[in-house]
């Protein structure tokens, strides 16, 4: 069943980078694994399903240990509390959720204390929701000036959770905005940004169409969870 559903998800990705005009291989297929039992992403990970994104950070832990003998990518792609960092902080590849500045200043405070270059993508509240983080669009440049200062933190592009809409479609200016959002900071600050982490189970085609290299899928690949 789990190997049915990836094959099925691998394909839908396979076809919209298609019509994009992209490679398969610029397109990262993420599990969206909030609510999923270890032993299910261990099934799903036998069927070629490499990275994880988690967005509790308890919830994450427990997975952690659990399958850690299993060579999985992990990211931390929920909302991410300053407190919480040093839990996480040796064990994921990649944050999707910097924000603000307190959670700018923790990350480089506890990655300088591991030696480590912690990898992260800005949350931009593209949809301008008050029940959402992110940074606002117009708040990115002068946010994105302050992470480059940090020794300890690389911004590898951006990342977004627009606005709902039934038909997908409607949520493609958001990714546009998104794009061109990442477009701008290479072209002011000089710096390549490869990710653009955008696009869930209901709009993922329109979002790699745009641009979107990291794809995060939970319903499509896990079924509805509580």
């Amino acid at each position: 069943m789990a190997c049915e559903r990836l094959k099925e998800v691998e394909e839908r990705i396979r076809l919209a980078c298609e019509r994009a005009g992209r490679k398969r291989e610029e397109v990262l297929l993420l599990g969206a694994s909030k609510g999923v039992p270890p032993e299910r992403l261990r099934e799903f990970f036998n069927c070629g399903l490499s990275t994880f994104g988690e967005n509790r950070v308890q919830e994450f832990l427990k997975k952690w240990e659990s399958l850690r003998d299993l060579p999985i990518n992990w990211h931390f792609i929920g909302r991410l509390q300053s407190n919480k960092v040093k839990y996480i902080i040796d064990k994921v590849n990649l944050i999707h959720s910097l924000d603000r500045d307190s959670l700018l200043e923790e990350i480089e405070r506890r990655a300088k204390a591991i030696g480590k270059v912690q990898g992260v993508l800005i949350e931009v509240n593209v949809g301008g929701e008050e029940t959402k983080g992110g940074v606002e669009p117009k708040e990115l440049k002068a946010f994105f000036e302050r992470c480059l200062k940090a020794e300890n933190i690389k911004v590898l592009g951006l990342m977004c959770i627009p606005p709902y809409r039934e038909n997908p479609q409607e949520v493609r200016p958001y990714f546009s905005l998104l794009r061109r959002l990442k477009e701008e900071l290479e072209g002011e600050f000089g710096v390549p940004l490869p990710h653009l982490s955008m696009g869930m189970s209901h709009d993922f085609e329109v979002a790699i169409e745009e641009g979107a290299t990291i794809v995060r899928i939970g319903t499509l690949l896990f079924g509805e969870r509580p």
